[in-house]
């Protein structure tokens, strides 16, 4: 334990600065609104916190189009504030790092501004632009968020490349002086003091310099009339790799590693920062010292349900692709997703199998990411009304479905809502008062309020009470700490044919912890002889303290077993 770096031992707490907590009661998550919850992340357990992006920003993206590298949007506050976040952070034993956008800027920030002034401007090779072909773009790509991925520019007579939005458009990075003004950036924060940087949608940075075009034969809005109507494994694969053969020059490149070591490099120059990236490629570990130093392990999430066999074939993968002293990262939820309690808990009315889900969480070897509202049980909402969508992709998913339905009905809300990001968003649930205690009463929130914390999904309710969700994650964060053997114990899986019992080791050379869920739908026995004495440190199920190995695990009960 000793030997291990922060961002090892470290969990840490994605907040969504926008949908925190509201410190001037505007309806929008401010600064001063997360200075005002430090001792309540502190008190959870947390040890880093992950702030998504607080740049200026005009929101075409909900923040991902970033207009100043090295300033804090007005809304949340100013850069004092910001010091004042950091340094009180900091002074709780907490880090903090940043969201960082490296493949895009906002069409607003003043270097696009210059880029499509002129064709001479000295900034034009900032960003990716080409000439037309004729009449048409310079050839099929298609943006990821829907349609071309070329926009047309009246004022120079070309078009500009943008993997995402159109106001997203994608900077130039084969050209020296935006790696020197990026990395500056990147000094900027890190010489203030900041942690590191979570770096967002890596493997976009660069793009096929030839631009072929992609021989896909079916559009965009074919392949998502057929991954919604995908059913089986086979059938959602064979779309996944439709969609691989329309995307397959615009990301991923191999030069992308290049850069990753060189920005590794630079953060490399200041004491013990971190570089987390929004990829599960496992090649963005590098040799395990000169690229990343955390991946997250999505594939842990993209299951409709967890159960034993898909915990023990992620981990299988991830023992086969990661180097050598490389450190895992687990993750099952974030900003772009369905809530955990959605996902694996049925939509937050089983409590129990968001408890199981934690105690995999903090016991897989890696460093764990938890959302913000997760350690109440929030949920996804679905919005009603188009007007209420803040989520520019719930707009497009929104005229998507009236193009295919035929017009717009309840039925299309819906489909877009749950499609829209905006459902995983809305404001943290901080009591049972208006606007969950989130804003002001009277106050319109900047996303409408998950009505369910009127039923205890808040803070308030829960802190209280010892059986609650809140508390649980508390004693288990506490737990984490406590035995060192859940942070740096070789993992071991036992009883390994069973589909539902879930059943491993981790062990130190003086620390042996057994970790037992049962994903399954019955009651089960654990038929597998465990050497030693055990003991019993937590159980998800209060009624069965104490309790020993020979009793029966019921569904989604998980339990912690100190080896002796």
């Amino acid at each position: 334990m000793t030997n291990l770096k922060w961002w090892q031992s470290a969990v840490f707490y994605q907040i969504y600065p926008r949908s925190f907590a509201d410190g001037n009661g505007d309806g929008i998550g401010d600064l001063p609104g997360i200075i005002s919850r430090l001792d309540y992340l502190q008190e959870l357990g947390v040890d880093a916190l992950w702030l998504s992006p607080h740049f200026p920003s005009p929101q075409a993206d909900c923040g991902y189009d970033i207009s100043d590298y090295c300033s804090v949007a007005p809304e949340y506050g100013d850069m004092q504030q910001f010091k004042l976040l950091l340094d009180e952070t900091h002074r709780r034993g907490m880090r903090l790092i940043l969201d960082l956008v490296l493949n895009h800027t906002s069409d607003q920030h003043a270097w696009f501004q210059e880029s499509r002034s002129s064709l001479t401007n000295p900034k034009r090779d900032w960003y990716i632009w080409k000439p037309g072909n004729g009449f048409l773009p310079p050839n099929n790509w298609n943006s990821t968020f829907g349609g071309p991925a070329w926009q047309f520019d009246a004022h120079t007579g070309e078009y500009y490349y943008h993997f995402f939005f159109r106001e997203q458009p994608d900077l130039n990075w084969r050209n020296p002086d935006v790696k020197a003004a990026m990395f500056a950036v990147v000094r900027f924060w890190l010489d203030m003091g900041v942690d590191g940087f979570r770096l967002d949608a890596i493997g976009t940075i660069f793009e096929d310099p030839d631009m072929p075009n992609h021989k896909a034969k079916f559009s965009q809005v074919e392949l998502y009339q057929m991954d919604d109507q995908a059913k089986t494994a086979e059938e959602k694969e064979h779309v996944k790799a439709l969609w691989e053969e329309m995307f397959c020059h615009q990301h991923d490149r191999p030069e992308v590693h290049d850069l990753m070591r060189e920005l590794r490099a630079v953060v490399d120059e200041y004491d013990d920062r971190v570089l987390v990236g929004e990829t599960d490629d496992l090649a963005f570990y590098g040799n395990g010292k000169d690229e990343l130093h955390l991946v997250f392990n999505f594939p842990l999430m993209r299951t409709d349900r967890l159960t034993a066999a898909h915990v023990r074939a992620n981990q299988a993968t991830l023992n086969a692709g990661m180097p050598i002293g490389a450190w895992g990262c687990n993750v099952l939820g974030n900003h772009d997703c369905t809530r955990l309690a959605t996902q694996f808990a049925d939509h937050g009315k089983n409590p129990d199998a968001m408890r199981a889900a934690l105690v995999l969480l903090l016991t897989l070897p890696g460093s764990p990411f938890i959302y913000y509202g997760e350690e109440i049980g929030m949920t996804d909402m679905y919005l009603e009304r188009p007007d209420q969508f803040r989520d520019s992709l719930g707009l497009v998913a929104y005229q998507l479905a009236v193009s295919l339905q035929g017009g717009n009905s309840p039925a299309t809300t819906r489909i877009a809502a749950e499609y829209s990001r905006d459902r995983c968003r809305t404001p943290m649930q901080w009591q049972n008062a208006p606007n969950a205690g989130f804003s002001p009463s009277g106050v319109t929130t900047w996303l409408p309020v998950n009505p369910n914390f009127t039923i205890g999904i808040n803070v308030a309710d829960q802190d209280g009470d010892p059986k609650s969700l809140l508390n649980f994650y508390r004693r288990m964060l506490a737990l984490r700490r406590q035995y060192p053997a859940l942070i740096s114990g070789e993992l071991t899986f036992l009883a390994t044919d069973d589909p539902d019992l879930l059943v491993y080791e981790r062990r130190t050379s003086d620390q042996t912890c057994l970790i037992i869920i049962n994903f399954g739908k019955v009651p089960r026995r654990l038929d597998y002889p465990i050497p030693g004495a055990s003991r019993l440190v937590l159980s998800t199920h209060l009624s069965t303290l104490p309790a020993s190995l020979d009793m029966p695990f019921v569904p989604q009960e998980a339990r912690i077993y100190l080896i002796e």
